[in-house]
């Protein structure tokens, strides 16, 4: 009886053992139609010499059983200028892939140009061949070439828009050295690199033409883990803040003017250093400073003049200003509506430095905002912690948008600091959550302006940032846009 249990057993093992076999072995057949996430993969800005990113997809098997896939391969084979990777094995050429049943498998793409030229096309495709079809992904990657610079020192020159600039590592204006940026160039940050003045930078931008200074990573995110329901890479980069250090004005540099530029996608936007030049260190114009991951402008015992600027979504500070000096805001929009964890104020002011127990005091000599807007998602969006004793605390919110917390210590009725402000009014931008910071109809900040605050410099102040004339109705709007 034990023998004949035991080899019953044995029976059943074994017939089991040919059920499972059977059940593998079986693949669909026929005309199969695999499902793909996407049907072309797209590379926007491809630098020549740079690879690129890695981008990826995701390809179905939409049957109850396994499916193989015969051939997959890249249509140009070895003259393609595309690299692929199935599921985890680097090949341009793979044989006989099974997808199991209601399964995937990812195909990760990168690609290399080399070219001379701007806005050169390279195309390919990639083919699943599954026996009595033929399915294909197209691959499309525009590339330029671009004048690249790693780790540069350089002097007096003018950056033309010729092509875009690619920074490595760093790239640094030597002291007494001018470097002028004209209208339409584009300038490119890769991770971690910095921007150096020692020198003086001059940025020529025009409306129609902004300079623009941004992280080189322009395609979608290449981690599967970005978006665990993500289909593909997809996702755009260009409000993801942190992917380059900023632009950094020492205290070696001078007589800084940027005019019509954009700068955004850095850890801070611009770092204005301790200067004891006469002229303002840094003079601002009509520009985007936007999406940095700690501050927009990080000044100490500085001097900034600027006017119709938008900073804009800052992980920390819009605009932090430190150990004192004298700046003058005319005509901006301040808004934070950062979509992470955020404690600080839009703005914050100081007259100190504190080490090791010791406070150590500075002369604040003007910190002015006027006909301005700052605004944002936490209770309070503007701050200032100075000390009055034996040093100078000179700081006024003139004809401003300001919101801060009723429950808050900040007297918004001291004529010193504070004077004919809208308080707690929500200023109604278009579309915040699209970063769109015009006027709507309705938005209180609509002839709500001094326009002998915008007298002060009319040259600079009657044409709002996208150039409409603030001097055409009954009164200038708070902030850098005009409505229209």
């Amino acid at each position: 009886m034990k023998y004949i249990f035991k080899k019953t057993g044995f029976i059943i093992i074994i017939f089991t053992l040919i059920i499972a076999c059977n059940k593998d072995d079986k693949l669909q057949t026929g005309t199969v139609n695999l499902l793909f996430s996407r049907d072309t993969v797209f590379f926007d800005t491809v630098f020549s010499g740079i690879g690129s990113d890695t981008r990826y997809f995701k390809v179905k098997n939409p049957y109850d059983l396994p499916v193989n896939i015969n051939k997959i391969y890249l249509e140009k084979g070895d003259e393609s200028k595309f690299k692929i990777n199935i599921n985890g094995i680097p090949e341009n050429y793979t044989e006989n892939t099974i997808i199991d049943a209601g399964d995937s498998i990812y195909v990760f793409v990168e690609v290399l140009i080399n070219t001379d030229e701007d806005n050169i096309t390279e195309e390919d495709k990639i083919i699943f061949d599954t026996g009595e079809n033929s399915q294909n992904v197209k691959l499309l990657a525009i590339g330029t070439d671009v004048h690249f610079l790693n780790d540069s020192l350089i002097n007096s020159q003018t950056w033309i828009n010729d092509k875009p600039y690619l920074i490595y590592n760093s790239v640094a204006v030597a002291e007494n050295q001018t470097l002028t940026i004209e209208e339409g160039t584009h300038i490119y940050s890769h991770k971690d690199s910095r921007f150096i003045i020692a020198g003086t930078l001059k940025v020529n931008g025009t409306e129609e033409n902004p300079v623009i200074f941004e992280a080189d990573r322009l395609n979608g995110h290449s981690s599967i883990f970005y978006d665990i329901f993500a289909e593909d890479s997809t996702d755009n980069y260009y409000d993801v803040a942190g992917q380059w250090s900023g632009i950094w004005l020492t205290k070696l540099s001078k007589d800084n003017e940027i005019n019509n530029a954009i700068i955004k996608n850095a850890i801070t936007g611009i770092t204005v250093d301790s200067s004891q030049n006469s002229n303002p260190q840094l003079s601002i114009h009509n520009s985007i400073i936007e999406h940095h991951s700690s501050t927009g402008i990080f000044a100490r015992i500085s001097s900034i003049s600027a006017t119709n600027c938008l900073i804009a979504d800052c992980g920390y500070y819009n605009i932090l200003l430190t150990r004192g000096g004298n700046y003058e805001f005319y005509h901006c929009t301040v808004s934070n509506y950062w979509k992470g964890i955020r404690n600080t104020p839009a703005v914050y002011i100081n007259n100190y430095f504190q080490y090791d127990g010791t406070v150590y005091l500075y002369d604040l000599e003007k910190a002015y905002f006027g006909n301005c807007i700052i605004w944002g998602n936490t209770e309070t969006e503007t701050a200032a912690d100075v000390y009055t004793e034996g040093v100078s605390s000179d700081y006024m919110f003139d004809n401003c948008i300001l919101k801060i917390d009723p429950e808050s210590n900040i007297n918004t009725n001291d004529p010193e600091h504070y004077s004919n402000i809208l308080l707690n009014t929500d200023p109604l931008f278009t579309d915040f959550y699209e970063y769109d910071f015009t006027l709507s109809e309705n938005s209180p900040a609509i002839n709500k302006g001094n326009i002998s605050i915008t007298n002060t410099y009319p040259a600079l102040l009657n044409f709002d940032l996208n150039n409409i004339n603030r001097t055409n109705d009954a009164a200038p709007d708070l902030g850098c846009y005009e409505f229209q």
